[in-house]
């Protein structure tokens, strides 16, 4: 036996509340963060760790580095120094091209089915209406 869903303007109401006081707490958190990071910067130094504790409650600033390259730099740089080695050569599609291809008829869509991907992204948005 098949169930048969519904939706009430009070689920919707509730959901519509709820994501007002997420957006007000995260707000609140970012300005809590802001203080934070502040006052561990005039303690301990900018982009240092740190850590004060008041009553039960300890605050931490961590501090992780990430390393990258800028690709087009980099790959110049290790030309230039005759480093070729430390150069990956990578063949990648232009799929820009190959829709503007497809789309003009220059290549047939069906032949590229099996390997084409395509992200679908659900979103559920909640507005307050009012009815006069």
């Amino acid at each position: 036996m098949e169930q048969v869903l519904a939706v009430t303007e009070e689920e919707i109401k509730r959901y519509y509340e709820l994501n007002r006081q997420k957006k007000a707490v995260e707000e609140e958190m970012t300005q809590l963060k802001k203080k934070f990071h502040a006052l561990l910067d005039t303690s301990f130094g900018k982009q240092e760790k740190g850590e004060i504790q008041r009553g039960n409650y300890k605050l931490q600033r961590q501090i992780r580095t990430t390393t990258s390259y800028d690709d087009q730099g980099t790959i110049a740089k290790l030309a230039e120094l005759n480093l070729r080695e430390f150069i990956i050569e990578k063949e990648i599609p232009d799929t820009e091209k190959l829709e503007s291809a497809i789309k003009l008829g220059l290549v047939e869509e069906s032949d590229f089915a099996a390997v084409k991907k395509e992200k679908i992204t659900q979103t559920i948005v909640v507005r307050e209406t009012f009815n006069r």
